[in-house]
């Protein structure tokens, strides 16, 4: 049966994911990640790492923008490579709020406090942080071993590292905790959407404009 301590674990297991997920890509990136599963902790994961896999793509496709090095065609596609995951990194992160709402919503308790209270943050907003933070603590744990640099930089990325991780830590708490304010009725979760105007050709002025 679902439970509030059941949905908290299955996140926990999600989150932790999201690290061996990082580790295990640098070796060999999947095209993508299949979200079918009827279990409630799978579906989870899947909806997780499918998201996650979007900033995967992002953060290293960033990383190709910056290069001074390579023409400039090169960095034109990979501008449009980011504004397209950027676009399924958001629509990945909505699914995962409207998965987890409607997991909560199964059991919602009497509204606390007379009137309905909403946090600045939804939990797949929440979710997609964490996967970024996943990103920074590896590639700056990675900064902490390099051979060529001086001990200057390792100390001052160890640092910084050490200030991900705990970020990374408090983000969680706060996640498990406003499960606790949703299922106690302090809070009502919702799922909120991005609605992404620049990539519809239909919003974006400077497309619906050239017609």
């Amino acid at each position: 049966m679902d439970s509030r301590e059941k949905i908290k674990q299955d996140l926990a297991a999600s989150i932790r994911a999201q690290t061996r997920a990082v580790i295990d890509w640098h070796g060999a990136v999947p095209d993508n990640i299949d979200t079918d599963a009827a279990d409630p902790a799978e579906k989870l994961l899947k909806l997780v790492l499918a998201q996650h896999l979007m900033n995967f793509i992002l953060w290293h496709a960033e990383d190709v923008a910056r290069r001074k090095d390579v023409d400039a065609s090169v960095i034109a596609d990979c501008k449009y490579r980011i504004d397209t995951f950027n676009q399924k990194r958001n629509d990945a992160f909505e699914i995962v709020d409207e998965y987890l709402v409607g997991r909560l919503n199964r059991f919602p308790p009497p509204l606390s406090g007379g009137r309905e209270r909403h946090n600045t943050e939804s939990l797949g907003m929440a979710v997609d942080r964490l996967s970024i933070l996943a990103l920074k603590i590896y590639h700056m744990d990675e900064q902490t071993k390099r051979a060529d640099v001086d001990e200057a930089h390792r100390q001052s990325s160890a640092a910084k590292l050490a200030a991900l991780e705990e970020q990374r830590a408090d983000l969680e708490q706060a996640v498990y905790d406003l499960i606790d304010d949703f299922c106690n009725g302090v809070k009502r979760p919702k799922a909120y959407r991005q609605y992404k105007m620049y990539n519809d050709p239909g919003l974006n002025p400077q497309l619906y404009g050239k017609k």
